[in-house]
């Protein structure tokens, strides 16, 4: 690849939409109602088709290790170094605006419109964890917080707190040990896991998570390396198909297939970031794919905005049950699963929208100010 080259991976955008959408899918299907609770329909989604959605955010944890890594790689070829200054402004003009955003919100907004509507706001989460990046420690401390919106930024958290240490790890290596510190943290992942072996930390702490992106990093620096990017490349059909299946498989039985097993447990979270690196990589370097996320144009259109899709949804999400709640469409099945679904999906596409184009797009065009390499 060409120092001057514009690096741009356009199947990325579709990927980050359905791990947002998988996250969305876990999160929906709200339900008071006993009878609906109990219908084999509702339990065969809530229980099994999207009982694992929460591994969207395994899936971001991936992408975001390899897309990064991949680029500080790209940077520190073209310069002989990494800025890490530069890195440390580009990620708090991603970041921190919608995130603060969200906290504001969560502590101040949320609070005022449960009162609004003769609720009793019982907020137990602590502003400080929040301020500094450290909320997914409030989560495992204090448990979810009463406002939604502030319980999806745990993992939020857990980026920042990795991208903070890593251009200051990635300055003094030399690129051709940069596998030497990625090991490193997937091995003490690891190790975590197996001495503690609880599921909330297996699940929210750092030092669980950070092996996700570590594999993503190491993604990134073997598909530098023209033998693996070949094998990559040539990929047999049944060798790719072959990968989604046992996604799909984890996707759907992950608790029969690693929770009843203490070393499958420990193992369990690296192994699906292996899956989904080669999800990665296939996606974006085979020639033999069976399909590409770019030619899907609506859902990488969305990708742009997941971002804001994912801070955000619980605000479309809790307007459409309030309004289907007033309305008493509640209480049905059809509507539960498919109209308070689509709605709340609206919602949070119009809301996110709003923010990529007033909120976040001032702050986004000021990244090109810090970056060493041409990115979209």
């Amino acid at each position: 690849m060409k120092n001057d080259k514009k690096i741009f991976f356009e199947n990325l955008d579709g990927l980050r939409f359905l791990s947002f959408l998988s996250v969305f899918l876990y999160h929906s299907f709200y339900t008071e109602s006993c009878q609906v609770g109990q219908n084999k329909l509702y339990l065969f989604l809530t229980d099994r088709l999207f009982a694992n959605g929460n591994l969207g955010v395994n899936f971001f944890f991936v992408l975001s290790g390899f897309l990064i890594t991949f680029l500080l790689i790209e940077e520190k070829l073209k310069t002989n170094k990494i800025h890490v200054v530069n890195f440390w402004m580009r990620r708090v003009l991603k970041i921190w605006p919608l995130f603060y955003f969200a906290v504001i919100f969560g502590f101040f907004g949320f609070p005022f419109l449960k009162s609004l509507f003769g609720q009793t706001p019982n907020e137990t989460a602590q502003i400080g964890y929040y301020l500094s990046f450290l909320n997914n420690f409030n989560l495992i401390k204090n448990g979810l917080p009463d406002a939604s919106i502030l319980g999806v930024l745990w993992s939020v958290a857990i980026e920042e707190q990795f991208y903070f240490i890593w251009p200051i790890i990635l300055y003094f290596f030399p690129v051709k040990k940069y596998w030497i510190p990625f090991l490193l943290i997937i091995f003490s992942s690891i190790i975590f896991r197996s001495i503690t072996n609880s599921d909330i930390l297996n699940e929210h702490h750092t030092l669980s998570c950070i092996g996700d992106m570590s594999i993503g990093a190491l993604g990134a620096w073997l598909i530098h390396k023209e033998r693996i990017k070949l094998i990559v490349k040539n990929l047999k059909k049944y060798q790719i198909i072959s990968v989604y299946v046992i996604f799909i498989l984890v996707f759907l039985f992950r608790k029969e297939l690693f929770f009843e097993n203490y070393i499958l447990r420990v193992i369990e979270r690296p192994f699906i970031a292996i899956i989904i690196l080669f999800i990665i990589l296939e996606q974006n370097f085979s020639k033999n794919s069976f399909f590409k996320m770019k030619n899907f144009k609506t859902i990488s259109k969305l990708g742009i905005i997941t971002y804001g899709l994912y801070c955000l949804h619980f605000i479309g999400i809790l307007i459409t049950l309030t309004l289907m709640k007033k309305l008493h469409f509640s209480d049905n099945l059809f509507n539960i699963i498919v109209i308070e679904t689509l709605v709340s999906l609206f919602l949070s596409i119009i809301i996110a929208k709003i923010s990529y184009k007033y909120f976040e797009s001032p702050f986004l065009k000021l990244k090109k100010r810090f970056s060493h390499i041409k990115t979209r």
